[in-house]
């Protein structure tokens, strides 16, 4: 929420606008007078951006539900010439400000009466205007993929969930964890997902009669695979089919008493809610504080209120009060026990979780497929693994891995892979099947041998830009080698996120989290100390990716980057920038620069010319942050990203496979057939890679347009540089569709 705060604060600043700051919410409103309603500067939203909850408070306010309450507040508002409400909350605080707004005009007549504003005032502040952002960890809102505070309550989850497997391993024990989500099982769901969890309860999905049952047959079958530990996740609202609660109590005596496992129960609570943000929901409040202050710049009498949402990697507006009340209509079809209703208003994930926990589907032939990883490692590459082979295998398939890339396979590196082999593989980093930079041109017939030796149907490779790269060198081998006429997809994944086809790509959540918390503990080492400005060298090649969107979540104040050429003026601009920033309340300065931004300008000669120039003012540090940024345990965005997308080429993988099956072999020969699967503004899709190399600037190994270029003034403006904004991208209104199936876009793939 702060990061929003600061957003609305610095892009209101910057637009001309007076911004104000509404303490503990509307009690604040209410109460009025100088300590809750107080004008905000630039200043005061300084060293936000790594703090949690919201420091401007919030508060439920029962005033307010009344009309008194509402009068007050209008008054409150009328005094400062305050017209325009940014709301950050839940679909209670939402409705609330819907009904203020369409109250306004006759609470402004009320004052009147009562003689506490004039007729004039009435005049100049005749329409009150609302947007709302959602700031809830459940994602319990209808219309939007992903809310405020979700992503960081999945980091704590996850975190917890880590350590707890550690000791679960040691001891041979199971344990249930309780998270939140009283009537939304989203963080239930995509925690599960994300640490690869036995058995899942949530609200929308009651277990059928005789769970029980089954539940510790699935249990006590994973046991016995040497398995060492179960991990069971409850949601706090989970029922069953008569609407029952089922609770962590419950599961556990029921564990105990049929399986006699030494079991242990765990329950969240508010942890959820604390601690530092995450990189995404920094960035995602960010986009949304400045797209809500452009949606009320825009905003007319006419025009209903809206809220910000977010539609894969895109932002949108619609209309308030269609999304709150398609959030209730879902709480009224689980209260009906129309369940499938309900989990069909909630779209998303519903779709992926059978193949991942175990449920076979029959199709019309099975097949032999192999997957391999390619390039760098990125944390998530695991999990997109996992979700392959088992994908695959409950699609009736025989699954082979692929050690070491296109290397391994020429060199016969190739074994079938079953469903145990992959088990804990999603909280792990780096990559487990072995990766390398290798491409197969040279190679092709070794390759081509192997995939007749093992009968390979299909190919889902899993890598950055030498995966992309291999695979159009395969597809060219095709004229050749009968044996790569059989579909083939890739999956992105690289920390650079410099895949042409793809918004985004599994690990570079991770590597900017790296970065954001780098930052965050640098930036801290600061306080009590002099002005000090750090200069810090991020990965990525000659994309400029993590520096920029990197910046943008740690309040960088320049990022430097090769998409952007840049000269010693510029240099010298931001260097004098940040003296007269240094001149006033800000103690901090923090540049980020990709490590091939500039041949000649490298992070130490930056280093050495804001030493040299910002002496007497301020000093300087540098560091280059290096491998750090490819390691780590994988963040949940990226263990859900790579389970859905890798899920999504394994089906679309089979259907291809069903369709080119002719005289008991498969044969695909069309561009159609060799495609990357990426995530496209609001959509996952697949694209022929042939018809990606316009898109592409090979010598840089870059995709020639790259979205998040457009984010870059946006952090140049929360920076206080004077610069132009383009909206042509902003959010349009639209109306939420009702009764959605499970979308292509998706909140993993959110940004």
């Amino acid at each position: 929420m702060n990061a929003a705060v600061r957003a609305v604060v610095r892009m209101g600043i910057y637009v001309g606008a007076k911004v104000y700051f509404i303490r503990e919410g509307y009690q604040g409103m209410v109460d009025g007078g100088e300590e809750n309603i107080k004008e905000a500067s630039w200043e005061s939203v300084s060293s936000m951006l790594q703090m949690g909850g919201t420091v401007i408070g919030s508060a439920r306010c029962k005033e307010f539900r009344s009309h008194e309450g509402r009068l007050k507040a209008a008054h409150n508002l009328v005094q400062r010439g305050i017209t325009n409400l940014c709301v950050i909350g839940g679909d209670g605080s939402l409705t609330g400000a819907n009904l203020f707004r369409e109250e306004w005009s006759g609470l402004l007549e009320e004052l009147v009466q009562q003689g506490l504003i004039d007729e004039d005032a009435v005049q100049k502040y005749s329409a009150l205007h609302i947007v709302g952002m959602v700031g809830s960890i459940d994602n319990d809102f209808c219309g939007t993929d992903m809310t405020i505070g979700t992503d960081s309550a999945l980091h704590r989850i996850i975190e917890v969930v880590d350590a707890i497997m550690t000791t679960a391993q040691s001891h041979q024990r199971t344990f249930v964890l309780e998270v939140m989500g009283r009537h939304c099982g989203y963080l239930a769901l995509v925690s599960a997902l994300a640490c690869g969890a036995d058995w899942v309860l949530i609200p929308e999905m009651p277990p059928e009669d005789g769970w029980e049952e089954k539940m510790c047959q699935k249990l006590s079958a994973n046991r016995a695979g040497m398995k060492r530990l179960n991990i069971i996740i409850v949601a706090e609202g989970a029922i069953d089919c008569n609407n029952k609660p089922i609770t962590t109590d419950h599961v556990k005596d029921l564990v105990v008493r049929c399986l006699g496992f030494d079991t242990r129960v765990t329950i969240l609570g508010h942890v959820q809610r604390g601690g530092t943000p995450s990189a995404f929901d920094r960035i995602l409040a960010s986009r949304m504080g400045v797209e809500a202050v452009i949606a009320l710049l825009e905003t007319t009498a006419n025009t209903p209120a809206c809220v910000v949402s977010l539609c894969g990697n895109q932002a949108v507006r619609l209309p308030l009060m269609e999304c709150v009340q398609m959030t209730q209509e879902v709480q009224k079809a689980m209260d009906e026990k129309k369940f499938e209703e309900a989990v069909k208003l909630r779209g998303r994930y519903s779709h992926i979780t059978n193949h991942c926990s175990g449920f076979v589907q029959l199709q019309l032939h099975n097949f032999n497929i192999a997957v391999l990883n390619v390039g760098a490692p990125a944390a998530g590459m695991n999990a997109a693994v996992r979700s392959a082979v088992r994908v695959g295998i409950s699609e009736g398939h025989k699954m082979f891995a692929v050690n070491d890339g296109f290397e391994g396979f020429y060199k016969g590196q190739i074994k079938e892979i079953k469903w145990a082999d992959v088990g804990g593989w999603t909280g792990q980093g780096g990559s487990l099947l072995g990766t390398k930079r290798t491409l197969p041109a040279k190679h092709v017939e070794k390759i081509a041998e192997q995939m007749r030796a093992h009968n390979i149907n299909a190919l889902l490779v899993i890598g950055g830009f030498e995966a992309y790269l291999g695979l159009m060198e395969l597809l060219e081998a095709r004229g050749k080698y009968d044996e790569f006429c059989v579909p083939m997809v890739m999956v992105p994944a690289t920390v650079s996120n410099n895949v042409p086809g793809s918004d985004l790509s599994i690990g570079a959540d991770t590597a900017l989290n790296a970065i954001t918390d780098t930052c965050d503990r640098i930036k801290q080492s600061a306080s009590g100390t002099k002005r000090r400005v750090f200069i810090i060298e991020t990965m990525g090649g000659y994309c400029g990716y993590l520096a920029s969107v990197g910046g943008l979540a740690a309040g960088a104040d320049a990022a430097y980057i090769y998409e952007e050429p840049f000269d010693i003026r510029d240099l010298q601009s931001n260097v004098e920038h940040l003296t007269e920033k240094m001149k006033g309340a800000i103690q901090r300065g923090l540049v980020l620069r990709n490590e091939n931004s500039n041949e000649n300008y490298t992070t130490d000669f930056i280093y050495q010319l804001y030493s040299e120039e910002g002496r007497g003012v301020f000093d300087c540090r540098k560091n280059v942050l290096g491998h750090m940024q490819q390691g780590g345990a994988p963040s949940p965005f990226d263990r859900n990203f790579g389970t859905k997308i890798s899920a999504k080429a394994m089906l679309w993988l089979t259907k291809k496979m069903n369709e080119t099956f002719r005289q008991g072999r498969v044969f695909a020969n069309t561009e159609d057939t060799c495609c990357l699967l990426g995530m496209r503004r609001r959509a996952l899709v697949f694209q022929p890679v042939v018809q990606l190399k316009d898109e592409t600037d090979f010598v840089h190994r870059i995709p020639k347009e790259q979205w998040w270029l457009k984010l870059r003034p946006l952090m140049k403006i929360l920076a206080k540089y004077k610069t132009s904004y383009d909206v042509s991208d902003s959010g349009q209104l639209e109306h939420v569709v009702r009764n959605i199936q499970p979308k292509e876009s998706d909140p993993s793939g959110a940004m």
